[in-house]
């Protein structure tokens, strides 16, 4: 748990190279960033502006170069190999291409994510307690009906949906999206950002968001940065819209083609 004043994600002065020439442009460069407990920031920017450099760093799965990268008030960087498994159990993560088990059923799934956190002490559970926090997030995510179904059963919305319940079934206080309503149809891109608006107002998470769709940040971002070339930009407050002004995607055909 955050406490009162405690930023959720900090970068400070970041900068972060990958390869060895001297003429290669680092990945991200002198970023300094604050996201805010509770908070939907979204990240936006060209291909190769370092939107998925920053995620990487947040989960520990690359190292900066220079400054220092901090998650609820801890620096990422100098974790024992225990303590970086523990970060990763606090941070919930839905990738672009989902990655569901095909021979697992939703429920099956979902219950992955409690699998991997049992060996913690905060996320111990019983069986019974862990089916029906399965139970729970599957109503969550209204995917009740579907418990029992396989990966190829559902729609694209569906399994994403799906995936977002994986990632939060241990409740975690920060989620990182990648992407979570790429290749989806305007409805369908609507539900999962009813479900990720739900899950910071009713679970309390922070949610980070890769998007290069600006419908999607101006839905449900409350602040958003412009990344350009692995630098700042832009740090903006969203003005937001109403999720049900969201386009059609007849109005998209409309705007976008005609």
């Amino acid at each position: 748990m955050v406490s009162p004043g405690t930023a959720m994600v900090e970068f400070v002065d970041v900068t972060k190279r990958f390869g060895t020439r001297r003429d290669q442009p680092p990945a991200l460069s002198g970023i300094d960033l604050t996201i805010r407990p509770q908070e939907i920031f979204g990240v936006i920017g060209e291909s190769g502006a370092g939107k998925t450099t920053m995620l990487e760093l947040i989960n520990g799965l690359v190292a900066a170069d220079e400054g220092q990268v901090l998650v609820e008030g801890a620096p990422v960087a100098g974790r024992t190999r225990r303590e970086m498994r523990a970060l990763r159990r606090d941070i919930g993560v839905v990738f672009q291409g989902i990655h569901l088990l095909s021979g697992r059923t939703v429920r099956q799934n979902i219950a992955l994510g409690l699998e991997l956190a049992r060996g913690s002490e905060a996320n111990r559970r019983t069986r019974a307690q862990e089916r029906a926090a399965v139970d729970e997030i599957l109503a969550f995510v209204g995917l009740a009906h579907r418990a029992d179904h396989y990966p190829a059963e559902l729609s694209g919305g569906e399994q994403q949906r799906v995936g977002i319940a994986r990632a939060l079934v241990t409740r975690p206080p920060l989620l990182l999206c990648d992407e979570p309503t790429s290749s989806l149809d305007a409805r369908t891109r609507a539900e999962i950002l009813r479900v990720l608006s739900a899950a910071r107002d009713t679970l309390g998470t922070t949610i980070v968001v890769i998007s290069h769709d600006l419908d999607v940040v101006k839905a449900i971002c409350d602040r958003a940065l412009l990344l350009e070339g692995g630098r700042m930009r832009e740090l903006f407050t969203v003005k937001k819209a109403d999720l049900r002004e969201m386009p059609s995607y007849h109005e998209q055909v409309k705007r976008e083609l005609m």
